[in-house]
């Protein structure tokens, strides 16, 4: 159960229903999930939030599903149950197969491995790599 419970839509403040409004529109869907739902418990930070995504998942520089596929790397290595399942469904819906997802998963093993090995051995960066 989230620390401060949920926000329901019909029981959401004139500002926090604006917010899930533009979720729904912008993610073309009917529902809200629980992660904001759980952050409507502060409007400001619900709005600041979901603005930022907003942003930084908008078409850019990187396709919608690397950007999933980075989100889905990230939330394995800081262990979010949460963002793991939202953000592997968010990959599935633009792409992503079984075979994208352990390959994945191997490359996010391989780095968190090769990383806490470099950070154990306190391993000196080399000259060339900093040019």
């Amino acid at each position: 159960m989230a620390t401060l419970g949920l926000i329901e839509y019909e029981d959401a403040s004139p500002e926090v229903r604006a917010v899930y409004d533009d979720i729904m529109t912008t993610r073309k869907t009917d529902w809200i999930n629980n992660f904001w739902k759980a952050l409507a418990n502060d409007p400001a930070t619900l709005k600041r939030t979901w603005e930022d995504i907003k942003q930084i998942m908008a078409p850019g520089s990187l396709d919608a599903l690397t950007k999933e596929l980075i989100y889905v790397a990230v939330s394995v290595s800081n262990q979010c149950g949460y963002c793991i399942a939202s953000h592997t469904a968010g990959a599935r819906k633009k792409g992503m197969t079984d075979d994208m997802f352990r390959e994945l998963m191997a490359v996010v093993g391989m780095a968190n491995e090769t990383n806490r090995l470099s950070a154990g051995y306190q391993i000196e960066i080399d000259e060339q790599f900093k040019s």
